[in-house]
């Protein structure tokens, strides 16, 4: 059995991710002076965890019911 964790928690960690990453990145950058190639392969690297995570379906996002498949009514 594969550890997974809910949609709903996904959606949190995801989220709780972003905004955490992006706060490091927005105070460790202006304070070291990092140049644009570096903030790149900074931004890219912290994208590469969740997106592995997804990718091994440990988290599954819903994506707040934005992409659910739709339904044929018969």
């Amino acid at each position: 059995m594969k550890f997974q964790i809910t949609p709903r928690i996904s959606n949190i960690v995801i989220i709780s991710y972003g905004i955490l990453t992006l706060f490091f990145r927005i105070k460790y950058e202006s304070e070291v002076g990092v140049s644009t190639l570096q903030s790149l392969v900074i931004g890219i690297s912290l994208v590469i965890m969740p997106w592995s995570l997804i990718r091994l379906k440990v988290l599954n996002p819903d994506w707040f019911g934005l992409f659910n498949p739709k339904t044929i009514d018969h």
